[in-house]
């Protein structure tokens, strides 16, 4: 009873330390295209516009992790026994397919401009649109570390996935401000090539994500390192002889354990039981990220 009531109170915390980070998230998101949509349109900027847009999706993508976190951080239930982790995946798939889609919409634009030919009709872009692109820099690289250091706290893919969202936005803004200052010097077509590799830097952080969830979803292992921990923290249990078979998979942001152990075979059932339930308590207190384990006793 108490193990559930502490699971629960360890939900909250992390459903309200999302929502925290994912309100500040959508202000600063908001604020931001507004000033780069004003800008970009009193500047002359198509670059600068495309990066209004992708911020607008920030704010967009931002929504879809706080409706992905809430309901995969509901409780157990008869018809979803495991849990609802796996719906935080399911939010940063959607998460990678809006950037994908934003991606493509500003590639194709520019790409439209550029095929065009006709530069010297293209406008050269105002200084505001130099000043908005290094706030843009500024601030979305500002969300993007403190996005991030919540997503490691936590262990949220969904918040990592709009973390990245905030990266490729900084991304974006530099190719931005890189074009922009072309423009101005004399290259007008360097503002539309600002805008083609600012879809470059959308689509990859896109797939990123996208695989990312991926993994998660068809049950990927963990990685070496941490199944070698695994092992050594079942063999060092007082009883336990040996590791016959480890298999391990990673539900969204939680790990299940498969593990097969080996002990004297001339003991009794209850004692080779109590040796199973050590092996258990010992990986869940040292890997907080485990959240269920099946212990299996081979005789030797």
């Amino acid at each position: 009873m108490e193990s559930i009531e502490s699971m629960e109170k360890e939900n909250q915390g992390y459903e309200r330390a999302v929502m925290r980070v994912s309100r500040v998230s959508i202000a600063a998101n908001l604020v931001l295209t507004l000033f780069k949509l004003a800008a970009g349109a009193l500047a002359h900027s198509g670059a600068m516009i495309s990066d209004a847009i992708h911020s607008a999706s920030d704010v967009f993508s931002t929504v879809v992790v706080i409706v992905g976190v809430r309901i995969s951080n509901r409780a157990s239930d008869r018809d979803h026994p495991y849990g609802h982790e796996r719906l935080e995946c399911v939010a940063s798939i959607v998460l990678a397919t809006i950037l994908a889609v934003t991606g493509l919409g500003i590639g194709y634009s520019a790409a439209d401009k550029i095929m065009g030919g006709n530069y010297g009709q293209l406008a050269v872009p105002g200084v505001l649109a130099l000043v908005a692109a290094g706030v843009s820099i500024a601030v979305k690289e500002a969300m993007y570390w403190y996005t991030r250091c919540y997503a490691k706290k936590l262990d949220c893919g969904a918040l990592m996935a709009d973390a990245w969202h905030h990266r490729s936005d900084a991304l974006s803004s530099v190719g931005a401000l890189i074009g922009i200052a072309g423009a101005r010097m004399g290259y007008p077509i360097l503002d539309p090539a600002a805008s083609l590799a600012i879809c470059v830097f959308i689509e990859k952080a896109a797939y990123d994500i996208f695989m990312d969830a991926v993994d998660k979803m068809v049950d990927k292992a963990c990685d070496d390192e941490v199944e070698a921990q695994l092992r050594d923290c079942a063999a060092a249990q007082e009883g336990v002889l040996g590791v016959d078979l480890l298999r391990t998979r990673v539900f969204a942001n939680k790990i299940y354990v498969d593990i097969e152990i080996r002990v004297d075979g001339d003991k009794k059932l209850r004692e080779a039981h109590g040796i199973a339930e050590d092996v258990h308590d010992a990986i869940e207190r040292t890997f907080p990220r485990v959240k269920h384990i099946m212990v299996h006793v081979n005789p030797a």
